[in-house]
């Protein structure tokens, strides 16, 4: 920012006149700063030089707007030379806006390359920056041993909620390997390593994946089994206990039918009980 200082920027109340320069055109910003925090309005100055750059490459000359928004997000002639170098189709003016607007910078679309992932497609890098597929996402997951994996299966991990802090809380409950589709519907169902830690605290250790998701899908989560504990009925199995709550026995039922008296039942009685609508 040619014009501004740190002093001004900390005043008590400073006015002040700066610029922001940019390959497309410069910002000049005019307003006041107090105590870090500041107001004021702008005006914008295409660079016709730069205009010019992009016919020499074979693009149309942008407009106003396209040129200010290009400004606006620091798309400069090194990205274009980057995407042809990396051998990307070249991007009309609106994808090229897209991707400043988006967030593809420069830097991104280097750290891609140099983690093995030349897309080719504009609009895939900017599909991936879209969904939060960062620098570091990708690289949390190789150290995690999910190395080179896919753009498409990147997106849809990110999509659905793998996160690197969601692998290593099952990790630590054991669950390792994983293949990436599994954590995909793992995480898709709703089961998250706080859920298992509650399981285990009730003593069910050691449960596949698979059969935490059933317990997961059928309700039966550690409320479900506390509530059970209380009413009597502990250490049942989990086809018990997804077969208690596919009935809607509940353990407030459980309660309402001891005080009428029926005690010590079984979980078939129970069941049937339940079933026929007492």
């Amino acid at each position: 920012m040619q014009g501004l200082s740190q002093a001004q920027i900390s005043s008590d109340g400073s006015a002040v006149r700066f610029q922001v320069k940019r390959e497309a055109g410069s910002l000049h910003c005019e307003g006041w700063f107090k105590a870090g925090k500041g107001a004021g309005h702008f005006s914008f100055s295409p660079d016709a030089a730069f205009a010019t750059a992009l016919r020499q490459r074979g693009f149309a000359a942008p407009s106003a707007e396209q040129q200010f928004s290009l400004a606006m997000h620091d798309v400069g002639l090194a990205l274009l030379d980057e995407l042809k170098a990396q051998g990307y189709e070249q991007p009309t003016l609106d994808q090229l806006v897209r991707m400043g607007t988006h967030g593809v910078r420069l830097d991104y679309m280097k750290g891609l390359a140099s983690l093995g992932y030349k897309l080719q497609s504009v609009d895939k890098l900017i599909r991936m920056r879209d969904h939060g597929v960062s620098l570091k996402f990708i690289e949390e997951l190789r150290t995690l041993g999910y190395g080179q994996l896919p753009a498409d299966q990147l997106i849809k991990t990110r999509d659905h909620g793998v996160s690197p802090e969601f692998i290593r809380g099952l990790r630590a409950l054991g669950y390792d390997p994983v293949p990436i589709e599994e954590l995909i519907r793992t995480r898709d169902h709703g089961v998250t390593p706080e859920f298992v830690s509650k399981l285990r605290a009730l003593g069910y250790e050691r449960i596949p994946l698979e059969q935490v998701i059933r317990m997961r899908d059928h309700g039966v989560g550690p409320d479900f089994v506390e509530g059970l504990k209380r009413v009597g009925y502990s250490n049942l199995d989990i086809e018990q206990l997804v077969r208690l709550r596919n009935h809607g026995v509940s353990p407030e039922y459980i309660e309402k039918m001891k005080s009428q008296g029926f005690k010590n039942l079984s979980i078939d009685q129970l069941v049937k009980l339940r079933s026929h609508g007492i």
